[in-house]
C-alpha cells in the first residue's frame, strides 16, 4: 500500500537516472515493480551477507531514529545499506561489496510488493543516507552479537 512518502521517495530515486522522466515511466509500468538506477551518483550501497546484515540494521534501530535506506533480497540473504557516494571505492571490509561508480542495482518501486527484492527501510524522499563511520560501528557491534549467537548453540 502507498504512503504519502511514498511519491518523494520515487522522486528522489529517479532523480539518480540519466533521464528521471522515462524511469519513472517504465518504473511505474513495470509489472516485476523494479527499475535499474546507476549507483555512484546520489548514493553507493554496501552489500551485507543476511544475518549480518539484519543485526546490522537492528543495532542502527538502537542509534539512530531513522537509517538511510536498505534493501533486502529474496530470503534476506543479502542487505544492502544507502551510503554517500564515493564510499563503496574506499571500503575495505571482508565479505562487504560495494556498488558504487558505474554499478546499476535493482531498486523495487517503493511501497509496492515485489517477488524478490525489498525495502528494509523506505527512502525518506530527502536523500538521507547511512553514515559510513556509524555502519561500521554498527557492523563490529552486530559482528559480536552474531558471534556470540553463533557460540552459544554450537
Amino acid at each position: 500500500m502507498k504512503t504519502p512518502g511514498d511519491k518523494t521517495a520515487v522522486d528522489w530515486l529517479v532523480s539518480a537516472a540519466p533521464d528521471p522522466d522515462a524511469c519513472r515511466w517504465e518504473w511505474e509500468r513495470n509489472p516485476l515493480g523494479v527499475a535499474l538506477l546507476p549507483a555512484g551518483r546520489l548514493w553507493d550501497v554496501l552489500i551485507l551477507p543476511g544475518e549480518l546484515g539484519q543485526a546490522t540494521l537492528d543495532v542502527l534501530g538502537r542509534l539512530l531514529d531513522r537509517p538511510g535506506p536498505v534493501l533486502a533480497d529474496f530470503g534476506e540473504s543479502r542487505m544492502g545499506f544507502f551510503v554517500p557516494p564515493g564510499t563503496a571505492s574506499r571500503w575495505i571490509g571482508t565479505g562487504v561489496r560495494g556498488a558504487g561508480s558505474g554499478t546499476w542495482i535493482v531498486v523495487p518501486y517503493p511501497g509496492r510488493a515485489t517477488g524478490g527484492v525489498r525495502w528494509a527501510v523506505l527512502p525518506d524522499g530527502r536523500g538521507t543516507l547511512t553514515d559510513p563511520a556509524l555502519l561500521e560501528l554498527a557492523m563490529h557491534e552486530a559482528a559480536a552479537q552474531v558471534l556470540a549467537g553463533e557460540c552459544r548453540n554450537p
